[in-house]
């Protein structure tokens, strides 16, 4: 095990020297003109107030199949807490604490979507954040789960004394690692521009194959892009977004995928790359050595 976790740290350190490397190399190419440049670009002219107006949506009803575990991977443990806690720790402790230091606006409401069974063991965490955080029912696939949740917010909203969700960050809680600098920058963006996705620099080489055995042809990666989560998106955008897919029956795999379907612009926010998603054991050894390389404390919600 010590050997496992020496060579995760090692992997590591790897990825942060190459996104060191990769990205500037990426921001040139995109800066070739001053459109591209202000796509690429997470900052933005106006002068940032927080999270007020931002929802913050958890999914966690997925099933995890390719952890071949006995639960679902977000409930699994990942250094002393299940990999869901970390998550909910971030919206609910850490950014609210980061607003109140900077003077800025927490966020609003945190809705997790869970599925029933789940919920009563979680009961004890939404009484403790009473207002602040709530359940709803995940869909059959993720956009069910993400018009559950956004449906909740919007319902929310309208309970708190009419004050507007005018933005939904959508997170997967198999994202454990996602930074409170990641958080600003794509909300920010989003602010900016109606939609933004955290997201890095494709370094794998990818083929395509039609039939999985033959390569058919090579993909340029100089314009592939990773995504990861949180996706924050315009609520009434997203809500036009749901209605369009569901008349033409569309098939969109995230969230600002619905945006691109509307033709609307989506602005990409520069990730890192150790935002990685719990799809593997594998992928726990490298965020156990992650979390150890950044000497973060224990989490209790409860």
């Amino acid at each position: 095990m010590m050997l496992l976790t020496t060579l995760c740290l090692q992997l590591l350190l790897l990825l942060q020297s190459t996104y060191a490397f990769t990205a500037p190399s990426v921001s040139s190419r995109l800066s070739t003109t001053k459109s591209s440049s202000s796509i690429y670009s997470s900052s933005n002219d106006e002068e940032f107030t927080g999270f007020g107006n931002v929802g913050f949506l958890v999914l966690a009803g997925g099933t995890g199949s390719r952890m071949k575990a006995n639960m679902p991977k977000q409930f699994l443990t990942l250094s002393g807490s299940p990999v869901l806690h970390y998550s909910l720790h971030l919206f609910l402790e850490k950014l609210p604490e980061y607003c109140a230091q900077n003077g800025l606006s927490p966020p609003s409401t945190v809705v997790l979507v869970m599925d029933p069974k789940y919920q009563p063991e979680y009961q004890p965490i939404v009484d403790k954040y009473n207002g602040k955080l709530a359940f709803a029912n995940p869909g059959v696939e993720r956009q069910g789960s993400v018009e559950n949740g956004l449906n909740k917010l919007v319902e929310l909203s309208k309970e708190n004394n009419g004050s507007p969700c005018e933005f939904v960050a959508v997170h997967d809680s198999a994202r454990p690692l996602v930074t409170i600098p990641e958080i600003e920058s794509v909300v920010k963006d989003a602010q900016s521009v109606g939609a933004a996705v955290l997201g890095v620099p494709c370094k794998a080489t990818i083929k395509e194959s039609d039939d999985g055995v033959l390569v058919q042809r090579t993909i340029p990666r100089a314009r592939l892009w990773e995504v990861h989560t949180p996706q924050v998106v315009k609520v009434e955008a997203l809500l036009r977004g749901f209605d369009k897919v569901e008349k033409e029956n569309l098939e969109v795999t995230d969230d600002v995928s619905i945006i691109e379907a509307l033709g609307e612009p989506v602005k990409l926010t520069l990730g890192e790359y150790t935002n990685l998603k719990i799809t593997t054991p594998e992928d726990m050894d490298v965020a156990t050595a992650i979390l150890k390389d950044r000497g973060d404390d224990q989490i209790n919600l409860i």
